[in-house]
């Protein structure tokens, strides 16, 4: 067994623990540090071993470290071990991933910090011998050129003296980059026939559902009935546009991801179809996933049978790929980061299971380490894929997934990216390629967020950044030294053979010059009287006074103005918020003029647009006889894209600016098809004083373009969640209920299908009243920083650790976070919040996950979807009631979907959100936990958001305290027995 070669020269490393810091110095002592002390002797050390650099930095109160970092990163060597493989950036979590003595991984301290690193070398020493030991030694020297830490002891440990190169008949570093030369070729098949009907019994499915379980497993009565019900999703259609919905409420621990798993696969292998179940978080996307192993233990099997689908966006481009390996390499050998972070993607794609680098099986905290805007220019987040002229489009990792997709049994994807080929679907018509292949059966699980994704998808954006977005796609870079492909640029190869295309293509290009010219946004704000009058700075790049010639710049003024006229220091949207919106009716002449100008040059821009589409589409037949197979993709995903992502989204903006000429109706009573409205925001990366402009139309029924071009052409349809109802309990002729069903099903959008939906629900199994407990805090102002703050640090205390604090708002987030993560973690309770550690959300649930003392801080994105069992999570405390924002669509809609009653509208959408919350707690039957709410304000009419059998009590602070610590304490002395 080859030697686990030698850390460098007296390495110390760093651990917070504590609140201060376990610390190996150089000398190899084991002390304990102040933060203070740290930075005073860090100068004189040689680079420390640390976990996540970033986080580490920020905790000295440091800047963060440069790339590449100078300090010995435990996760960067984890990655290039062990690609492919996601563990929590934690000394716990990699101690139980190395198979660490789980008696150190408890109380850690620094010098179990080389122990792992040790591990870690000691694995890439017995993969010297492996087949792809070669391409692994080439990337370890390259990445010890590029400057980093680890590459001298990475080396060593693959076989490399300090002197020594991969000999000349192994692959060399610089072609071991080129990972897109080594990955395997799909290969086209014959098209899929039609996906038969034979319908699924619900003995069928229960029996499915039994052989998937296994001998011994619990049996949960509600989950076998779940499963019952959702076969009948599966029943032939008898009428074309009616399909069959069910909506099926099953409460948290039904288990009802393998209860609709049975009749799934079913009805996929006997029909030889694909039925596509579709999350709105990316964390259930992952559970779903995970849970399959039960069903396709094999890996290999499962790989054909399951396939994880997101957009396009969202792969590794391997094409961009070439150009940043091209582009770092152009840069020389010494202290590039840029190549150390492509070499660790190269070696990760070698071994991943589908190409994503965003929750896939690429860790999260990868881009923290070596920065998003990495991962952003290797994937095609520009909408620029050539598609059939890529040179490396049979190795495409998307084109793999989609390919996969057409042959899976299920296909796990989101509602966004079903909803999007839905639409794109019913919008082609006849196009039927393989990325469009329509389903037959939908699984929308988390269905409560149904209206809210539908909300997403077909909302219409006229904005700065969005037209800027489309002259960049369209015109590519401009006097820049960015790698954005113009359509020319794509289109080149083409127009060699079709010359025809050459003016509709000059007009298109010269019809995009309407559209915002780099640096609008800076002009924009240069002509803002009320930033010239507070003396804002903006850099207008030129010195001089700016000026507007553009029609979509001026448009873009005219909005500006008018919501800064009607809500500049108004509560609605002043200096102190970073985003504001106000109405677009009544609206002036100079908006009026400015909206005619732009609809104009929009019309002189899709005309050829749609010329350049017509001669495309001829081309496919006219020029039948040297048109090969890769060739007539190409051209058919051409026209593809050019509809989708310019001729779409400028005839959208031309209906809803030609919509702008007639005065909005102010008939009472009537309902109106949408809501227009002008909102301003800061987007990230713009420079103070600038921000986004534009005109924002949503239907006020996001639910019927749902029905039409994604239930309504569909055979079967199964709406799933806990929270699909706002009241809980309740007879089946109770008139309660059967309002609660109804509200169900316009949030579902089942109301605008002919037939009725099948309606069933199903209790959770778990015993809240003795799992249980639920607290309304009294005594707490809710407008006071200081007594909030004490508040969360007051229950984190009390529960030891293992707690979700939620909040409304990011500022309050952060302001608690400041106040409480001192003394929490000199209790020894680490504390982690989103929008503050330098994480992202997948990270921070995996941290809160594997430690079972720390705590998290969070807002929506941690309120649903988040699945933490067992004894790590134990408390959940939401700071005030999550009442819906009192925005512009939200006012629209209170009033028009009411049904008359807008306070209840409010109440139905707070319950909802305080049922998901609670709903993060209790995972199991042998969790306990609490949940706490700091709003004395809170109505005893949302109290029916909780479980049948939780009491929620109104209590003090501190009276809580000492309850919560009894409640968990005879928890944790349960566990203490048993084990």
């Amino acid at each position: 067994m080859p030697d686990t070669p030698p850390l460098p020269d007296s390495a110390p490393a760093l651990l917070p623990r504590n609140g201060a810091w376990s610390v190996l110095t150089p000398d190899g002592e084991l002390l304990v540090m102040t933060a203070a002390d740290i930075k005073r002797e860090l100068p004189h050390w040689s680079a420390p071993i640390v976990i996540h650099a970033p986080a580490m930095a920020r905790r000295l109160d440091l800047p963060p470290p440069p790339r590449p970092s100078p300090w010995l990163d435990l996760l960067e060597l984890f990655a290039f071990t062990l690609p492919a493989r996601s563990v929590p950036p934690t000394a716990r979590g990699l101690g139980l991933a190395l198979g660490i003595d789980e008696r150190r991984l408890d109380t850690p301290e620094a010098d179990l910090l080389p122990d792992l690193a040790f591990a870690l070398l000691h694995r890439l020493a017995q993969s010297r011998n492996t087949p792809e030991a070669p391409v692994r030694t080439a990337l370890a020297w390259r990445m010890r050129q590029a400057g980093w830490p680890w590459g001298a002891a990475a080396c060593a440990a693959l076989g490399l003296g300090p002197r020594d190169r991969p000999p000349a008949g192994a692959i060399q570093p610089n072609d071991a980059l080129k990972i897109w030369t080594r990955l395997p070729k799909w290969e086209e098949t014959a098209p899929l026939p039609a996906p038969g009907a034979y319908p699924v019994t619900g003995e069928e499915a229960r029996a499915r559902l039994r052989a998937i379980l296994g001998e011994g497993a619990e049996q949960r009565p509600a989950q076998d009935a779940f499963t019952h019900i959702a076969a009948s999703a599966f029943a032939p259609r008898t009428t074309q546009g009616d399909p069959h919905m069910v909506l099926a409420e099953a409460g948290t621990g039904t288990g009802k991801t393998l209860g609709y798993v049975a009749p799934a696969s079913i009805w996929a292998q006997r029909n030889g179809g694909t039925v596509w179940v579709s999350t709105y978080t990316r964390h259930l996307q992952r559970q779903i996933e995970s849970e399959l192993i039960r069903l396709y233990p094999d890996p290999a099997e499962r790989m054909t049978h399951v396939v994880v689908r997101k957009g396009r966006e969202n792969y590794l481009c391997l094409l961009n790929m070439e150009e940043s390996v091209n582009i770092a390499l152009s840069r020389g050998q010494a202290g590039d980061g840029a190549v150390i972070g492509l070499a660790l993607v190269a070696l990760w794609a070698a071994h991943t299971l589908d190409g994503d680098l965003f929750g896939g099986d690429l860790p999260g905290w990868f881009a923290d380490l070596f920065g998003r805007g990495l991962l952003v220019g290797i994937a095609d987040r520009r909408g620029e894929c050539i598609h059939g002229a890529c040179p490396h489009y049979q190795s495409c990792m998307v084109e793999h997934s989609i390919r996969r997709a057409r042959t899976a049994d299920l296909v796990i994807a989101n509602h966004a990216l079903v909803m999007s080929q839905a639409a794109w679907h019913a919008l082609d018509g006849s196009d039927t390629s393989n990325e469009d292949h329509t389903p037959t059966r939908y699984i929308m699980d988390e269905g409560h967020h149904v209206a809210d994704a539908a909300d997403s998808a077909f909302a219409l954006e006229l904005s700065g950044l969005e037209a800027a977005e489309l002259r960049r796609w369209l015109l590519g870079a401009e006097g820049t030294r960015s790698r954005a492909r113009g359509l020319r640029r794509r289109l080149e190869d083409l127009l060699v053979h079709i010359p025809r295309l050459e003016t509709p293509l000059d007009t298109v290009l010269l019809a995009a010059r309407a559209l915002p010219a780099p640096g609008w946004s800076a002009r924009l704000a240069a002509l803002d009287p009320v930033h010239r009058a507070a003396a804002v700075p903006v850099e207008t790049g030129t010195g001089e006074e700016p000026t507007l010639s553009n029609p979509t710049e001026m448009l873009l003024h005219a909005l500006r103005q008018q919501v800064l006229a009607r809500t500049q220091g108004s509560p609605e949207g002043g200096p102190r918020r970073s985003d504001s919106e106000c109405d677009l009716y009544p609206m002036p002449d100079t908006l009026h003029m400015a909206a005619q100008a732009m609809e104009r040059a929009l019309r002189r821009l899709a005309e050829p647009l749609r010329t350049l589409v017509a001669r495309l589409d001829e081309a496919l037949e006219t020029e039948a006889d040297w048109l090969d197979t890769p060739m007539r993709e190409r051209i058919a995903a051409t026209i593809r894209s050019i509809r989708r992502r310019a001729l779409a989204r400028v005839d959208g903006w031309c209906a809803m600016l030609g919509s702008m000429q007639a005065e909005k109706p102010q008939q009472d009573g009537e309902t109106p098809q949408y809501i227009d409205y002008i909102r301003m925001d800061r987007r990230e990366g713009q420079n103070p004083g600038e921000r986004d402009v534009g005109l924002y139309r949503h239907w006020l029924d996001p639910t019927i373009p749902f029905a039409s071009v994604l239930a309504a052409p569909a055979h079967g349809v199964l709406v799933t969640s806990a929270t699909l109802r706002d009241e809980t309990g309740g007879d089946v002729h109770d008139d309660s209920a059967d309002r609660a069903w109804d509200a169900a099903e316009a949030r579902a959008g089942a109301i605008h299908l002919p037939s009725p939906a099948i309606r069933a629900s199903f209790p959770s199994p778990f015993d809240y009243a003795h799992q249980s407990r639920a607290f309304i805090i009294t005594d707490v102002a809710h407008d006071d920083p200081a007594a909030l703050a004490g508040a969360y640090r007051t229950l984190f205390m009390a529960s030891n650790g293992g707690a979700l604090g939620l909040f409304t708002a990011i500022s309050r987030l952060k302001e608690v976070y400041r106040r409480i993560v001192t003394p929490l973690e000199a209790a020894g309770l680490p504390l982690y919040a989103q929008h503050v550690d330098p994480m992202d959300n997948a990270t921070l649930v995996d941290i809160l996950r594997s430690e079972r003392n720390a705590s998290l801080l969070g807002t929506d994105a941690m309120r649903d979807g988040v699945d933490v069992p067992g004894e790590a999570l134990r408390l959940v405390a939401f700071e005030r009631v999550p009442w819906p924002r009192p925005d512009i669509l939200h006012r629209e809609r209170r009033i028009h979907l009411s049904g008359g009653e807008p306070g209840r509208y409010d109440d139905r959408i707070a319950r909802l959100r305080l049922r998901q919350a609670f709903g993060r707690l209790i995972r199991s039957r042998q969790d306990r936990g609490v949940f706490v709410l700091l709003d004395r304000r809170t109505p005893s009419r949302l109290l029916s958001a909780f479980p049948a059998g939780v009491t929620v009590r109104r209590l003090g602070l501190s009276a809580a305290a000492a309850e919560i610590k009894a409640f968990l304490h005879a928890q944790d002395s349960t566990a203490d027995q048993l084990h």
